[in-house]
């Protein structure tokens, strides 16, 4: 793309996510000129504080998660027999539990569209595979941060390569909700302890399970690939490059082998009984035919281990694109993202509650996400669209705002410590407690 096209070309829309470490925050704010110097020690106390009343309110949604999970988790034992609509009220409280802390994490849902479009394209993944989406009831995708990124691709049956610009994705989330067995749209039923396929095959996953998984930098066009049970599918090429040997090798054989089969069936006859007559040459030509038709079944097998080799090189492939990249699953990404979610609060808040107390007069709420965003890109060159409703919605939770007609303010450091270890004591003590 040329220099004239890049400048006219829409901006990106920014996301909300914030890829800076929590000390490397803290140290830029405290350095800043916008603090008093003596005050910097009461900004880390308030940093800290402000992190430990987050952690233990997250623990708490870790442990809300993780009891939805229960009746769908595929690694756990089939759960007794629920009715149809226990088990669709459980399946909603779980989705609508997961999709409120990926949001929180800044995480983003992929548009169906963007999935479907995926399955005609190629990036790192160069071959054709199949998802068994008719075994699934409900799948959706999520990502955060995207980058492009400049790969070469081969090009003329391999003997020349190319490059191409493909859009990849930091974090992608997939949750895939199987379907049971025998499901139809409506009305659903309870869970079965199994579930198999078309052909009578066991699958790995139980009816109703719900399956999550955390990739790392995977391609645009290669979101089929993290499907459960990708099935990789010969293109025409390979198609023609198995098909065409075996059709101009095999053809011959055949040929030799038409002449003396007769001859075959009649000496084999003449053994059971069923013909009388047998000429001297007749045995070694039965002979022929026997070497023929060991020739043509070592030619068959040779022709299909070809087969299942060039298809091993293909699973490889999206092996090694894929698998590898795979974080966690299952239970194991709750930990994550309830941490990632916890972050992305604790920034936000943090950095409102500064850009609030450093700024000359109150803000309005679109002055304050200009404030900030401004001192991420002079701090540390971050582009970002700072969620300022959701930081102002925490400061409010934590009786840090100011609100008194329209513009908003947040109390000094003092006072802020003062009611941060008010809300913190309050926790300990449990929130029925006065």
């Amino acid at each position: 793309m040329s220099e004239a096209s890049n400048e006219t070309a829409a901006p990106e829309p920014r996301e909300k996510f914030i890829p800076l470490r929590k000390s490397d925050i803290v140290a830029a704010l405290v350095s800043d000129t916008g603090l008093p110097a003596d005050q910097a020690l009461s900004f880390r106390r308030f940093a800290r504080m402000l992190g430990a009343i987050f952690h233990v309110r997250y623990f708490e949604e870790l442990d809300q998660l993780r009891e939805a999970y229960f009746y769908f988790d595929p690694e756990v034992s089939a759960p007794a027999t629920r009715a149809a609509g226990d088990v669709e009220a459980a399946y909603r409280n779980l989705s609508d539990e997961f999709v409120r802390v990926v949001t929180e994490a800044n995480f983003v849902e992929i548009p169906h569209e963007v999935i479907v479009r995926a399955f005609g394209e190629h990036a790192l993944v160069r071959v054709r595979i199949e998802a068994p989406i008719e075994e699934f009831r409900d799948v959706r995708m999520f990502r955060r941060g995207d980058h492009k990124e400049t790969i070469e691709i081969p090009s003329l049956f391999g003997l020349r390569r190319r490059s191409l610009e493909v859009e990849v994705y930091d974090d992608v989330v997939l949750m895939v909700a199987t379907k049971v067995d025998g499901e139809r749209p409506k009305p659903r039923k309870p869970f079965a302890s199994a579930w198999r396929g078309t052909k009578g095959k066991r699958k790995k996953l139980r009816g109703g399970a719900v399956l999550f998984k955390y990739f790392r930098h995977i391609a645009r066009g290669d979101l089929e690939a993290l499907f459960p049970d990708v099935r990789v599918v010969m293109s025409v090429f390979d198609q023609l490059a198995l098909g065409v040997p075996a059709l101009v090798g095999g053809v011959p054989i055949l040929i030799k082998l038409a002449s003396t089969l007769t001859v075959l069936f009649a000496v084999a006859g003449f053994y059971l009984g069923l013909s009388g007559a047998l000429h001297d040459d007749d045995t070694k030509q039965a002979l022929a035919a026997i070497s023929g038709l060991f020739a043509l079944g070592a030619f068959v097998l040779r022709q299909w281990g070809n087969f299942h080799r060039q298809s091993l090189i293909h699973q490889k492939q999206v092996t090694d694109n894929i698998y590898f990249r795979n974080v966690n699953n299952n239970t194991g990404i709750f930990n994550y993202l309830i941490g990632e979610a916890e972050e992305q609060d604790w920034k936000e808040a943090l950095l409102a509650y500064y850009g609030l107390l450093t700024a000359a007069a109150p803000l309005s709420a679109d002055a304050l996400g200009a404030r900030v965003e401004a001192l991420l890109m002079e701090m540390f060159g971050v582009r970002v669209a700072f969620a300022h409703d959701d930081a102002l919605k925490k400061l409010r939770e934590l009786d840090l705002l100011r609100e008194a007609d329209g513009p908003f303010a947040v109390p000094p450091l003092a006072e802020a410590l003062a009611g941060l270890e008010t809300q913190w004591d309050r926790l300990l003590r449990g929130k029925d407690q006065p």
